[in-house]
């Protein structure tokens, strides 16, 4: 009984083996997913051709080349997470450098010549920024870079330079307005030099 209980699960099994269409109709779902893999691993490949860093670089014959004059030399290819959090991390840097503007602002003196911009000896900057964040550093380096601040010195640290007045290149108001059309990293150029004063 057992034997011809077997024998007609294995016939069952046979006619669905046999079966054309299903048989077509897998073989197209599989086909589609092969080709999908197959196309992501010669996108793949094709981009460790262009990368002058991987293993692969120059194997089609072609070297790449890097151009230092290209816009997008020394940057992520656009939309690729590297890119995604590179645009997280400005927008953070952003905030950050405002903040710092901000408690210049309110925490700062007005500078003699112009009531309008502020000042701010670093000692006490930094007493009061480090319970926000300990980059105070850095991000009056950025600051700095973005033209919103300037101060004397290549880097300033704690103690030796607590007197090094760091002042506010523009108003507040012209700084929020910066940042409110978003355009606060891309703002500044290095060849501004505001006078220090206050000190």
């Amino acid at each position: 009984m057992a034997m011809a209980a077997t024998s007609s699960v294995q016939d069952d099994a046979l006619k669905y083996l046999h079966a054309p269409s299903d048989m077509r109709h897998c073989r197209g779902a599989l086909g589609d997913k092969v080709a999908m893999f197959n196309g992501q691993a010669q996108n793949h490949q094709a981009g460790q051709a262009r990368n002058p860093f991987s293993g692969h670089a120059g194997s089609n014959g072609i070297k790449p080349t890097l151009d230092t004059k290209d816009a997008n030399y020394g940057r992520p290819v656009e939309g690729s997470k590297t890119d995604q959090r590179g645009q997280k991390a400005m927008q953070h840097v952003a905030k950050e450098i405002l903040e710092l503007c901000e408690i210049i602002n309110d925490c700062g003196q007005s500078v003699p010549t112009s009531k309008s911009h502020k000042y701010i000896r670093f000692g006490e900057l930094f007493n009061i920024y480090t319970h926000i964040s300990n980059k105070v550093v850095g991000i009056l380096l950025r600051a700095r870079k973005h033209c919103f601040v300037d101060f004397e010195g290549e880097v300033l640290f704690q103690r030796r330079d607590d007197d090094v007045p760091i002042l506010m290149v523009k108003t507040i108001e012209e700084i929020r307005s910066i940042f409110k059309s978003g355009d606060a990293l891309n703002h500044g150029s290095n060849s501004y030099a505001a006078p220090v004063s206050g000190r």
